[in-house]
């Protein structure tokens, strides 16, 4: 660069090269306005034999002399490619351990003739490298996504604008129908934009169609509970891939309900946060305080619980304590939030029309005249008068069988009662394991009568085989074998 030129002060990025322009500017006033460097030095306080040395890199070097000089980096010099290589060995998988790069290190640089190289100083140019680097070489590219790539944490515009789905197992040990301890699953139908929980359902078993269809029956329709006032049709239904969400009867219902199901992301749980942490709520508020909860180190507790009892702690958790306090992601309690400043949700023409497209169809089945015949049970309603001997189709709710609803071409007739059942709560699962406990009980009874039969049909005793012409024995014929059934 020409002394002539003023406009052409450099304006680096570097600290260097801010350096050198704030020296350029300091010497431009003798190389360029001609003011001696011994004048310079008393008006900008610096020393002469500074202002010397900048005018000697100056003629030598430009403007670019100007930077200060870089300082040689302490202890022994590596040479490049060996920094390179340990570099290269602390990203290759499987993983090495710091003492095994160091190894590999220093011979190589024997081999080579480099300069040796120490475990702190492998250890430093490992910890230099970027962690993301290390997690996508180590972990591949789902652990670095889920670590390092930015989250677009997106909130509804409105209550029930979107609704989120999931499952859940509890860390809690419940009784089930026999007594036996059995681990219970959570389903919970959260609103995105309220952080209101909806609908739910504890259940045994896997997760299902039917579990989810059941948490949405009760997300949809008005609840009794005057505290719980959550309820309406959602615009859209955000899931994950579990087949029982991408059933055709959920697609089905979505159709006639006039609301979108969206999948989100394979293997991205992010998109899930919202529901993840009411499941976190849940577990360490409410569950860690009930008897037989799985505390970390205490994987053996004994069961109290039946599973009504879980289900009722679980609803006045959520609609009293969870629903009623101050939520930090909207600074307002999730029941403020949904309820807003007053607006009427999208509701189902009746309960019965919602029970036909949630509740699970069952085999389809004939009125006889003493009612209709499902699950060793017998359901009477006098509406059914006029059906005998008509095919229907019947639904019900699994959690609760002493009643089902029957439809006779799409159409809702009745809801039937087992007499001998009106009063109480019968579960398919308790109807399931009566039926178990009973076979179990009459196979009990044909074992100890066959074996009356065998201790009085004892075996003939085995007669030594006649001699072969050939001297050996001869080989006995296979006969056909009975045993004593076993359970």
């Amino acid at each position: 660069m020409s002394a002539g030129g003023r406009s052409q002060t450099p304006t680096g990025v570097s600290a260097r090269e801010h350096t050198a322009a704030a020296r350029w500017e300091i010497l431009r006033r003798h190389v360029e306005d001609g003011i001696p460097l011994t004048r310079l030095a008393t008006q900008a306080g610096i020393g002469l034999r500074t202002l010397q040395r900048w005018h000697a890199a100056y003629r030598t070097e430009g403007i670019a002399g100007l930077s200060p000089v870089q300082p040689a980096p302490r202890g022994r010099r590596i040479h490049p490619e060996l920094h390179a290589l340990i570099e290269g060995l602390a990203l290759i998988r499987p993983r090495l351990t710091g003492a095994a790069i160091t190894r590999r290190a220093k011979a190589v640089a024997a081999e080579q003739g480099w300069n040796t190289v120490s475990s702190s100083t492998v250890r430093s140019i490992i910890g230099d490298l970027d962690p993301g680097l290390l997690t996508l070489a180590h972990q591949g590219p789902v652990a670095y996504r889920d670590t390092f790539e930015l989250v677009w944490r997106h909130r509804a515009e409105r209550a029930n604008a979107t609704w989120q789905a999931d499952h859940t197992a509890l860390d809690l040990l419940i009784r089930d129908a026999n007594g036996a301890p059995a681990r219970p699953w959570l389903t919970v139908i959260l609103d995105d934009y309220s952080r209101a929980v909806c609908g739910y359902l504890v259940f045994l078993g896997a997760p299902s169609a039917m579990n989810t269809a059941l948490a949405l029956r009760q997300g949809i329709w008005p609840k009794r509970d005057p505290e719980w006032p959550m309820c309406g049709i959602p615009d859209v239904l955000y899931v994950d891939h579990g087949p029982d969400f991408t059933s055709h009867h959920l697609a089905q219902t979505a159709r006639d309900l006039h609301f979108e199901i969206i999948y989100s992301a394979v293997a991205r749980p992010q998109g899930r946060g919202k529901i993840e942490r009411i499941f976190r709520t849940l577990n360490t508020e409410l569950l860690a305080e009930l008897p037989g909860y799985l505390a970390p180190g205490h994987r053996r507790p004994e069961p109290v619980l039946t599973l009504p009892e879980l289900d009722a702690a679980i609803g006045a958790f959520i609609s009293s304590t969870y629903h009623q306090r101050i939520h930090p992601e909207i600074n307002t309690t999730p029941q403020q939030a949904w309820l807003g400043t007053g607006w009427l949700p999208r509701l189902p023409d009746s309960i019965d029309d919602l029970n036909l497209l949630l509740l699970t169809v069952a085999t389809p089945r004939v009125v006889h005249r003493d009612g209709v015949h499902f699950q060793g049970l017998r359901y009477l309603s006098p509406l059914l008068a006029a059906y005998v001997k008509e095919p229907v189709v019947i639904r019900y709710d699994p959690r609760d069988i002493s009643e089902i609803k029957v439809f006779h071409h799409d159409q809702y007739i009745c809801t039937a009662v087992d007499p001998d059942h009106a009063a109480a709560t019968v579960s398919l699962k308790d109807i399931q394991a009566a039926r178990r406990a009973r076979r179990r009980q009459l196979r009990e009874q044909i074992n100890e009568r066959i074996a009356v039969v065998a201790d009085h049909n004892p075996r003939p005793r085995p007669t030594s085989p006649e001699p072969s012409p050939s001297g050996t024995p001869a080989r006995k014929k296979p006969k056909l074998r009975t045993y004593l059934e076993e359970d």
